[in-house]
């Protein structure tokens, strides 16, 4: 077992509702959650079965944020988008849209295997779940 990795990152605008929307549309749970003085998340580590992603405050001034930018910056536009593989794709699914998540692929049945949707989050992120796991098909 190798000790490398991908850990998707993004930056919000509204980190502590992204947390929350994370959390309660997606599943994502809390590993490691930073906020400052303010209550306000400055970064936050979260899983979601193997998968884990980090947030944090957009901080255009900083020296990183100088580099990045959300959505809204690019008219919507995403440069990257993060997949993660979920076993229960339909009540994933359901509980996404319940939870706030916009549809902008439906749930279906890929002609490569699994099923699978994709979404965005409340400040324009573009998710895509699905039971594919690249790692065990051929």
């Amino acid at each position: 077992m190798s000790n490398y990795g991908a850990i998707p990152t993004m930056v919000y605008k509204d980190s502590n509702k992204a947390l929350n929307f994370l959390k309660s549309a997606f599943g994502f749970s809390e590993h490691f959650v930073y906020k400052d003085d303010n209550n306000v998340v400055q970064h936050a580590e979260l899983s979601l079965g193997n998968a884990m992603i980090m947030i944090g405050t957009y901080r255009p001034e900083s020296e990183f944020g100088k580099m990045i930018g959300t959505p809204s910056e690019t008219n919507g536009f995403n440069t990257q988008t993060a997949y993660i593989i979920i076993e229960e794709i339909d009540n994933h699914y359901k509980n996404a849209k319940a939870n706030g998540a916009k549809i902008v692929m439906d749930i279906k049945t890929e002609d490569y295997g699994g099923r699978g949707y994709s979404c965005k989050d409340p400040e324009g992120y573009i998710w895509n779940f699905g039971s594919y796991n690249p790692y065990t098909s051929k």
